[in-house]
């Protein structure tokens, strides 16, 4: 039996939710945004992993040094933990995420790793302790302990992290007839040095008003009031230090802000730009401007998307 699983992409922190909230996409285009892992059984006596796809050459050559890989030793562990008996498998990664995009691009392997090692395993694991496992590898990634990707690529929709070890996100109301345009320019940032870019302490007034906009955006939400919602999307924490990093991204959030975007911001910790629109034809353009004035390189794209309600799924 192989069991194969797609994992989408998805916008770390909304703005709005420094580490607490994201949101799983889906391209309009039907485009699957995203990577797949497929898990069967070894021909061999050991493990193998594979790696291909666009962005396979973007990382480690060792295939030990892969997310994949450690996502595979971590899985074992665990299962031996149950006393489950492990077998020798062949796990294959196609990485069609590119690496440093702001999309969750290591959550998307993380995730569709243990989803597809689980469903192999005829699920010995229940999804807290399948999440769980998620952010303890997207920690062993960019340095630090959150949710906001990995959570709406395993569950789909708009996820909130919650203070309960054992649920780990709240599913919030999705955001509905909203169109969000995913520009990455084609140059990559690294999650880690994003973060370091950050201080380590705040003013008062700065935490006051992340915290009014958040508590607000989920009051919105629960109230199907989507307009309202996506005026609280603005970034406090992170975006004042990251958007120097990023070439171009200041000047295009402001055109996009000023020609109809109902919301704008940097997707994770960047280079890819989110802008929220109310309708396809405002998205249309404000992606054709997009097109022409933020990609940098031929690596980069812009895809006009919606929420991914489904999450990693078998297919």
């Amino acid at each position: 039996m192989t069991v194969k699983v797609f994992a989408p992409a998805s916008i770390g922190n909304v703005s709005v939710g420094f580490d607490v909230l994201g949101m799983a996409i889906r391209p309009i285009s039907n485009v699957l945004l995203g990577d797949i892992v497929s898990v069967g059984q070894s021909d061999c006596e050991h493990n193998q992993v594979f790696i291909n796809g666009q962005y396979a050459h973007k990382l480690p050559q060792q295939v030990s040094d892969n997310i994949v890989f450690s996502c595979l030793q971590r899985f074992e562990r665990a299962l031996q933990q149950r006393d489950i008996e492990t077998m020798a498998v062949e796990l294959c990664l196609t990485k069609a995420m590119p690496v440093g995009s702001g999309l969750g691009s290591s959550a998307c392997s993380i995730v569709a790793a243990l989803m597809a090692l689980n469903e192999f395993y005829q699920n010995p694991f229940n999804d807290a302790q399948l999440l769980s496992m998620m952010g303890e590898m997207e920690e062993k990634i960019s340095g630090s302990l959150h949710y906001d990707n990995v959570a709406p690529c395993f569950h789909g929709g708009l996820q909130l992290m919650v203070g309960d070890r054992q649920k780990i996100c709240q599913t919030l109301p999705a955001l509905d007839g909203v169109y969000w345009i995913m520009a990455y320019p084609g140059v990559e940032v690294s999650t880690r040095a994003a973060r370091e870019a950050l201080p380590e302490h705040y003013p008062r007034h700065t935490v006051i008003e992340f915290g009014t906009n958040l508590a607000s955006f989920v009051d919105a939400c629960h109230r199907r009031d989507t307009t309202q919602a996506l005026s609280y999307v603005t970034d406090v924490l992170a975006e004042p230090y990251r958007l120097e990093l990023i070439p171009k991204a200041e000047l295009v959030k402001n055109y996009v802000l000023d020609n109809g975007a109902l919301a704008a911001g940097i997707s994770g910790s960047g280079p890819t730009l989110f802008v929220a629109c109310d309708t396809l034809l405002s998205a249309q353009q404000l992606a054709a401007y997009l097109t022409a004035h933020y990609l940098q390189s031929d690596a980069g794209f812009v895809h006009i998307c919606q929420a991914d309600v489904q999450g990693a799924r078998v297919i």
